[in-house]
């Protein structure tokens, strides 16, 4: 069984960065799509981004140019690096693997974390 851990979480201005950070064990990582969503208090989950197991990308339109997506098989882990943040972006951050490689849609996703919360102050 696949265990996602997310880390790297925090408070932070608006304009500002973080680096969210997903540590994979018990699965051949290598071989899962991976991604990211997050879920805002009292709204749906929304996709944020996904990375297949080659490098292919996708990202939800309202990250696209701000947040960037990668990975390192050697070590098991996924990034979120997430720059000129907004507040709007607060949110409870998960990642999640997927046998069908890159995906926006969340039912294709088997392992999921327990989040890391972000949240930007104006």
């Amino acid at each position: 069984q696949v265990q996602l851990v997310e880390s790297g979480g925090g408070l932070v201005q608006a304009g500002g960065s973080l680096r969210l950070s997903c540590a994979a064990s018990g699965g051949t990582f290598s071989r899962y799509g991976m991604g990211w969503f997050r879920q805002a208090p009292g709204k749906e989950r929304e996709f944020v981004a996904s990375i297949s197991w080659s490098g292919y990308l996708l990202y939800g339109d309202s990250v696209k140019g701000r947040f960037t997506i990668s990975r390192d098989n050697v070590k098991n882990t996924v990034y979120l690096q997430m720059d000129t943040l907004k507040p709007e972006d607060t949110a409870v951050y998960y990642c999640a693997t997927s046998r069908a490689g890159a995906s926006a849609v969340s039912s294709l996703y088997d392992y999921w974390g327990q989040g890391t919360r972000v949240a930007v102050s104006p």
